[in-house]
């Protein structure tokens, strides 16, 4: 039969007790602290977020920047390696950076495609692979420069954060479609600071849209429109009008030029009433959206922009691009 401890050991074990609970209950707190800061920190997982991001129409893009000579090191040389044109260069660089199992063979193209200006040069191709792929090395622009180059982000690379007070999230780069609006961003990267780049309007899903961003059956296209929209115009800098480049379907996390910049957005739903009439040139990582969501919701003033109703935050939310502290 159980013994009855006496008042004092029933003391004592009730202490004993009690610590050992909040000992746990402190450990548990740390751990569940510890999961939720992981999240906001510069690792983030890649793997199945940029698989789930873009899109085919994104996947097939194969542009460069012309008058424009990248140097780094060569994994294939161009004097012995010729091609048709700027896309099948680019194209043979994709082929060396599809792998899973580390960074690309090939981050960067050059290929020389003016007959007249390139000679017997005509058709080289030269694959490159950069130190650095957010600050490559430039050996010469200009239109006296018969070179043509392009960038390539495989997977993990190219990804760069957009900070704000409610939050970072962030944007996987997209230099094979966009390469003008992309070199425009690295160059942001460059600088200390990005004083006067803001989002400055706010529009939720409402009813018309679902988590997903798929649009409901017979509601309205807007407003609202689901997306926050902002400028990426540092004060003290010129900026420079981005041409129209590769305009894929806006998708739900889509980053995108309003007309040629500076003032962009980014979409919380797939837009294909929208018939590919913007550039983008980048996309939020799904596992961020949450952010981007966040920001949708904050307070507004109706207002009206010809003729089409918006929201405009009540305050501007500061933003910067800025470099990830750490290698994904």
């Amino acid at each position: 039969m159980g013994r009855r401890l006496p008042d004092s050991d029933v003391y004592r074990f009730t202490l004993a007790v009690l610590f050992l609970i909040a000992a746990i209950s402190c450990y548990m707190s740390y751990y569940s602290f510890s999961v939720s800061f992981k999240g906001t920190t510069d690792t983030v997982s890649f793997d199945s977020a940029e698989s789930s991001g873009s899109n085919e129409e994104e996947n097939g893009c194969c542009r460069g920047i012309e008058h424009l000579e990248l140097w780094g090191d060569a994994v294939k040389w161009g004097s012995d390696f010729k091609l048709n044109s700027s896309k099948e260069c680019c194209e043979a660089c994709k082929e060396m950076c599809k792998g899973d199992d580390g960074p690309c063979l090939c981050d960067s193209w050059v290929f020389c495609g003016d007959k007249e200006a390139c000679g017997s040069r005509f058709g080289e191709c030269w694959l490159k692979k950069q130190k650095d792929t957010l600050d490559p090395d430039r050996r010469d622009s200009g239109d006296m420069v018969m070179w043509t180059s392009g960038l390539i982000f495989g997977k993990g690379e190219g990804i760069v954060k957009l900070n704000t007070v409610h939050g970072a999230f962030h944007v996987k780069l997209l230099p094979d479609c966009a390469p003008h609006s992309v070199a425009y961003i690295l160059e942001l990267l460059s600088l200390n600071h990005c004083a006067g780049c803001h989002f400055y309007r706010a529009e939720s899903r409402g009813n018309s849209w679902d988590p997903q961003g798929n649009h409901n059956e017979h509601a309205s296209f807007g407003p609202p429109y689901a997306l926050i929209q902002g400028i990426v115009e540092a004060q003290g800098t010129v900026f420079k009008d981005i041409p129209l480049e590769a305009c894929s379907t806006i998708r739900r996390g889509s980053v995108a030029w309003v007309d040629s910049g500076p003032e962009f957005f980014i979409s919380l739903a797939n837009h294909d009433e929208w018939r590919k009439s913007y550039t983008v040139f980048g996309y939020v990582l799904p596992e961020d959206m949450e952010i981007v969501e966040k920001i949708s919701q904050l307070p507004t003033i109706p207002d009206v922009w010809s003729n089409v109703k918006v929201s405009v935050l009540e305050g501007p939310v500061p933003l910067r691009f800025i470099r990830l502290k750490k290698s994904p």
